[in-house]
């Protein structure tokens, strides 16, 4: 396994690569935000970033991270689970945080407008999977799991890139 001197960044085996997934040990809070840090200078007008994962696994708090990144300040991130959907109108990108947790059948997403916060800037989206097949496949999706026995706040983090993003996804490994 290769580690990394800095201890707030992921670590991962060379044997989890793969053209268009990665594979992360995130030990801490610390290691989760600074790969939302990574994530957030990658992001351009169109991209789709899927968030999934249990309850309580950190989507929320990557989401914060990452936009709280791209601002380049801090700024308040609420959680979207109640109002659905929030836009950061950031200096270079505007980004649209959705949680579709909430939504019990994909046709309640034409309400949200989320095809216009794509043609618009950038998507995050926690639960993407509630929406079926009304988000776009070429996506980054970042597939969040607690590892209670590594520590506290450890995840394992898997990454899947769409095409659009398989070029990018080296950059987000350490």
């Amino acid at each position: 396994m290769s580690r990394s001197t800095d201890p707030s960044s992921p670590i991962i085996t060379d044997t989890e690569r793969e053209q268009d997934r990665l594979r992360l040990f995130l030990p801490d809070l610390a290691a989760t935000r600074a790969l939302a840090r990574r994530l957030a200078a990658l992001l351009r007008p169109g991209d789709l970033v899927g968030l999934e994962g249990e309850l309580g696994a950190g989507k929320t708090e990557f989401a914060r991270a990452l936009i709280t990144a791209r601002a380049g300040a801090p700024l308040e991130v609420p959680s979207p689970t109640f109002t659905l959907v929030q836009r950061y109108e950031l200096d270079d990108l505007v980004i649209t945080h959705a949680d579709l947790y909430r939504i019990a059948d994909p046709s309640e997403l034409d309400e949200l407008g989320l095809d216009e916060a794509l043609a618009d800037g950038a998507l995050v989206v926690e639960w993407p999977e509630r929406a079926g097949a009304r988000l776009p496949a070429d996506r980054l999706t970042v597939r969040l799991r607690e590892v209670p026995s590594s520590g506290e706040r450890a995840r394992i983090v898997e990454l899947e890139a769409g095409p659009s993003w398989i070029a990018r996804l080296r950059a987000l490994a350490p």
